[in-house]
């Protein structure tokens, strides 16, 4: 007999013996897993890898792995336990052989945000603050969990940023708000199924470019999950002024009764707005005297304290203001927020200086829209650049910021796109393409070559535009080795090299 999993809507339903296979075993993967054993599930795990310790920690929790590695077929194991359920983890792409194999057999699928939702009454059910975008979401989390706090209410960042939200409503004390970084692969599985219906407090969708485009298949389908953020929004949908697609899609949403648009943008705020006015942040969208009156939330010179005055950042702050805002918090304690706050590392930190020149880890730039915004913050800069494109084309991007190059390494697998976007669009910015195999090696071959190539009063400016899993564990660590790399450089003997001498690189006129 089949469940009716409708009727799975609360930690308290009755998830006793539900066949449940979760795909993945990463973090995300064991949230679910260790979750559902919790909850007296069957349960396996099918993946094509895992980690020692998570191997381990199945074994402890009473949870099977079954190997399924992504270029063979179903395994006859999987096939044998007959799920009821799958859950997926959000490295799974929608093209993937298992999801396929559970669509064909009419298997229902959820992502872990959905599971998380419906079992989020564990200990006291938070309210739930959505946030996404192509660029800035883990900053924003981070911001409205921080503002929150401030304000007095038990918050927590989870999600995407990398605390499992199944961990968080697991938590033994419980929260009020849990601020939810979601990614467009998470938002891909949500609307599908009755009873897992997430309705957030306050959402917002930062910005779009494109981006995963490979995953989701189109840029259409990329745009369509993100729009799902504002779907059920109770309170508050906050959009760029600046990127209409935000807006339409807040205009397109189904939403609650009593929800309003809110907007936020660099520029003098509108009613319901919030923005900036002569150096002050300010709101214009949460007090009764909005069409006449503003309040000031904080200045230009907080941001800079924080190291938040550039404008993507400040658009990050104003969007977490007005989040923030919509759960209560008041603009004295937005501001107090804000001026605890400081960025986490990878997020364009300022790693070393020496010789005049500045040394900017933005590791975190996955993306041309990320890169876009990281370059647009400095005047002259050499531009460490490259990993997997994911499908994107850095055309525009090398094109638009060519006059601010004093020159560019290039590092990754998909090097050929980029060189040639130079060659097109950039012939006379100096080029050095970093053809170095070993992980160990690229960071320091692409500092010598950077450090040649830079001037007194440059920026070398690490801001990839590309996924880094090619050469590196993962932007954490491919911006880890950059810093250590740039300090070592300068703290050693090897500042003898030039661009055209480098034996790890090629130089392009």
């Amino acid at each position: 007999m089949t469940r009716d999993l409708a009727e799975l809507t609360s930690w308290h339903s009755d998830w006793k013996g539900l066949r449940v296979a979760v795909l993945g075993l990463g973090v995300t993967g064991f949230s679910v897993a260790d979750t559902l054993a919790e909850l007296g599930s069957e349960v396996v795990v099918a993946a094509a890898r895992g980690s020692e310790e998570h191997l381990r920690l199945l074994e402890v929790i009473g949870v099977r792995y079954i190997p399924a590695p992504d270029d063979r077929a179903v395994p006859t194991a999987l096939e044998d336990f007959d799920p009821e359920l799958i859950v997926v983890s959000p490295g799974y792409p929608p093209s993937h052989p298992l999801l396929a194999w559970a669509e064909r057999h009419g298997i229902p699928m959820w992502g872990d945000i959905e599971l998380a939702w419906r079992v989020r009454d564990k200990v006291r059910a938070a309210e739930w603050i959505a946030i996404t975008g192509t660029n800035g979401k883990t900053t924003t989390t981070e911001l409205t969990a921080t503002m929150l706090v401030a304000a007095g209410i038990k918050a927590a960042p989870a999600g995407n940023i990398g605390i499992p939200v199944l961990d968080a409503v697991r938590d033994p004390e419980g929260f009020d708000v849990l601020v939810v970084e979601l990614s467009s692969h998470q938002l891909h599985w949500f609307d599908r199924n009755e009873g897992g219906q997430i309705a957030p407090l306050a959402s917002v969708c930062l910005n779009l470019a494109d981006d995963h485009l490979i995953w989701h298949g189109s840029a259409e389908a990329y745009r369509a999950a993100k729009a799902k953020v504002y779907t059920r929004t109770k309170s508050a949908c906050v959009y760029n002024l600046a990127d209409i697609a935000t807006r339409e899609m807040v205009e397109d949403a189904e939403v609650q009764e009593g929800a309003r648009a809110i907007g936020f943008g660099l520029g003098i705020p509108g009613p319901s707005d919030l923005g900036i006015v002569e150096g002050v942040l300010v709101d214009r969208a949460f007090l009764e005297e909005r069409r006449t009156s503003a309040l000031e939330i904080a200045t230009l010179d907080d941001l800079r304290e924080s190291g938040l005055a550039s404008p993507h950042m400040a658009q990050n702050v104003l969007a977490a203001a007005a989040l923030a805002r919509a759960a209560g918090a008041t603009p004295a304690q937005v501001r107090e927020g804000i001026r605890a706050f400081r960025l986490s590392p990878h997020r364009t930190e300022r790693v070393h200086e020496a010789d005049g020149v500045v040394w900017i880890d933005d590791s975190k730039a996955t993306n041309a829209h990320a890169a876009n915004s990281s370059l647009s913050s400095f005047g002259s800069v050499v531009w460490v650049v490259g990993g997997l494109l994911k499908g994107i084309d850095i055309a525009p991007l090398v094109e638009k910021h060519a006059e601010r190059l004093r020159g560019a390494v290039v590092i990754g697998v998909d090097r050929a796109a980029v060189v040639d976007a130079f060659a097109r669009h950039a012939p006379g910015v100096r080029l050095v393409e970093v053809d170095e195999p070993q992980t160990d090696s690229v960071m320091p071959a692409a500092v010598r070559a950077a450090a040649a190539l830079a001037q007194d009063g440059d920026v070398v400016l690490l801001a990839p535009s590309a996924a880094s899993m090619d050469q590196f564990t993962d932007y954490a660590d491919r911006g880890r080795r950059f810093a250590e790399a740039a300090r070592s450089h300068h703290e050693g003997g090897d500042r003898d090299h030039d661009a055209g001498a480098d034996p790890t690189g090629r130089p392009h006129a």
